[in-house]
């Protein structure tokens, strides 16, 4: 029976984690929950698994810190999800990992030490679940393949896939009307110009090992299709399911095992098509944005992704326009200074100077 310690455990992820145990009691138990704030949601669900509960600011290090698991969740809110994710790697503890801040500021830090301490980063999302599950069909690992030419990221568009090129006038009620997905607003706004995507190459740069280079994006609006990997060979595998996240999770709890599940079936009769085309990067430069940061290095992308945060905030609030967003985080990028990606120390100072400049910013 493997032991799970749920870090944001009365959030999405975390409810639909706790969904998964109940399906399978003999394999998997809850060992410890985490939680910064809904403390009553968080006792009762430590009274139903008989498991301790964590509540306040430091309350992920702390459960990390105190409780026995094989499997650490991390499904935290942004950059919060670094320390505990760091704490689990210096114990051993393998890391189911959801938060993706964690690998867009720190992913070079995170993975030096993991490697050094032999633990396994294994996907939650969605996206990077399909790849892991791709790679399943040749060699046994996934980072640092030989047999893995090109990672394909599938993405739904948003809600100006087909509107007009110039988004100027945009406004948040536009933004935040996703066509497939409900979510929250920062992530809804993210999906829309794409930076969210972006977002989605830097986590399999670092989760794959692969450069930024041999990771392409397209959109898919039926949102059928996850991922896809092409292998050396020519064969390229994809990754297909309805949505739902109950799946990916299950899957890093489990691997290198399948366990079954009494979920909605996939029916390919009933799909009409399953359309595919490439981004324009005019139209989401966040895309192009992404990609150069990353090959730049350090902790530029620790920059970019909290200069996003300020950015989609001040957006919301009416403060900048729609396309200011991606303008914004250029500029900070750009002005940020250049520190190594190889302590918390410089992550956090990059977040802070990402933060700093973006709430400066005048267009």
């Amino acid at each position: 029976m493997k032991r799970i310690l749920i870090l944001g455990a009365t959030g999405s992820i975390g409810t639909s984690a706790c969904d998964v145990v109940r399906t399978h009691p003999s394999d998997f138990r809850i060992a410890g929950l985490a939680v910064r704030s809904n403390r009553e949601k968080a006792e009762a669900l430590g009274r139903e698994f008989g498991a301790p509960v964590f509540c306040g600011e430091n309350a992920a290090v702390r459960a990390v810190a105190e409780t026995d698991a094989d499997l650490v969740l991390v499904s935290t809110v942004g950059l919060s999800g670094l320390a505990p994710t760091l704490a689990a790697i210096e114990r051993g503890v393998d890391v189911a990992l959801a938060t993706k801040e964690v690998m867009v500021a720190a992913g070079e830090l995170v993975c030096a030490r993991a490697e050094a301490k032999g633990v396994k980063i294994l996907p939650v999302d969605s996206e990077h679940s399909a790849i892991f599950q791709c790679m399943q069909a040749g060699d046994a690992g996934w980072r640092g393949r030989r047999d893995v030419s090109k990672l394909i990221l599938t993405a739904s568009g948003g809600p100006f896939l087909d509107a007009p090129a110039d988004l100027s006038s945009v406004t948040p009620e536009q933004a935040l009307n996703h066509p497939r997905w409900k979510m929250g607003p920062k992530v809804t706004v993210d999906s829309s110009t794409m930076m969210n995507k972006g977002f989605e190459i830097l986590e399999a740069r670092w989760l794959f090992d692969v450069p930024v280079e041999r990771i392409d994006v397209v959109v898919h609006p039926e949102s059928v299709v996850h991922s896809l990997v092409e292998f050396a060979d020519g064969a390229t595998l994809a990754q297909l399911s309805p949505p739902d996240m109950r799946v990916p999770i299950q899957y890093a709890f489990s691997w290198p095992e399948r366990l079954p599940a009494e979920r909605a079936q996939l029916n390919l009769a009933s799909l009409s098509s399953l359309t595919f085309r490439a981004p324009d990067e005019t139209r989401f430069p966040a895309l192009r944005l992404v990609k150069e940061a990353a090959r730049a290095g350090g902790t530029k992308t620790a920059v970019l992704s909290a200069a996003d945060e300020v950015a989609v905030a001040r957006f919301l609030a009416g403060e900048i326009r729609y396309t200011d967003i991606v303008r914004l985080v250029a500029a900070a990028v750009d002005a940020a200074p250049d520190l190594p990606c190889d302590s918390l120390e410089n992550i956090l100072a990059a977040d802070a100077a990402g933060r700093k400049l973006a709430k400066e910013w005048n267009s």
